[in-house]
């Protein structure tokens, strides 16, 4: 996940309904596959797996390179590893949230971690959504592309892995967002768009991803992110 992000957001991260939306589509797209053991990549603070600890997982190890040393924590009695890299591992499910769009190379980093975990593990990866999008945001968090789903599905395929399922998020608020960025297009002051809300907007966007939840495993068609699942052979 982005650092910057969280600096901005702080204590508050766990109630801003962008990220209480991202974790639960997260839990809804690996529900079936109960994960115990997390590889989570470009981790930052653990936000998703410590949230996937709360849900049922045993344990996680956070990798990123913006760590300034290796440590162990534990969520609820869990154990937490936070490493710089990790060589092989046994963990069933690689978290990439909001890593490949940051990286010259996105399927050549999928491949490092694909060969870092057992046949059977699951990826599961997301990206910003439409190059219609991109705007100072994008250029404040250093992204280098925005994907469409069969973009981050072939990296996902050149990165050695078959694809199990892919959708749009965030597609209820798709048309404002759209409408907000391209009325901007010509300022690209590297700034990003996520900010602290007041109850009233933060519970109003949250009601609306809430909202749109149960079909988002089926939208193929658009959103801000797109999520996708996919096994290591």
């Amino acid at each position: 996940m982005d650092l910057k992000e969280e600096d901005i957001l702080g204590g508050d991260i766990g109630r801003h309904w962008y990220y209480r939306a991202k974790a639960a589509a997260l839990r809804r797209m690996v529900a079936a596959l109960r994960p115990q053991r997390l590889l989570d990549v470009g981790a930052g603070s653990g936000f998703f797996s410590r949230h996937l600890l709360a849900n049922g997982a045993q344990s996680a190890l956070c990798v990123d390179i913006g760590y300034e040393h290796d440590r162990d924590d534990s969520e609820a009695g869990k154990p937490v590893l936070y490493r710089r890299d990790c060589d092989a591992t046994d963990c069933d499910l690689v978290l990439m949230m909001d890593v490949l769009e940051h990286v010259d190379d996105d399927a050549g980093l999928v491949r490092h971690y694909a060969a870092r975990v057992p046949s059977g593990a699951h990826f599961l990866v997301t990206v910003p959504a439409f190059r219609l999008l991109w705007s100072g945001h994008d250029v404040f968090l250093e992204h280098k592309r925005r994907y469409t789903l069969g973009e981050i599905e072939q990296a996902m395929r050149t990165g050695g892995l078959e694809i199990v399922k892919g959708a749009y998020y965030f597609g209820l608020i798709f048309p404002l967002a759209a409408a907000v960025r391209l009325a901007t297009r010509g300022d690209g002051t590297p700034r990003s768009s996520l900010k602290k809300h007041g109850a009233l907007s933060n519970g109003l966007l949250a009601a609306a991803c809430a909202a749109e939840l149960p079909l988002f495993p089926m939208n193929r068609l658009a959103g801000l992110s797109a999520f996708v699942l996919a096994r290591k052979p």
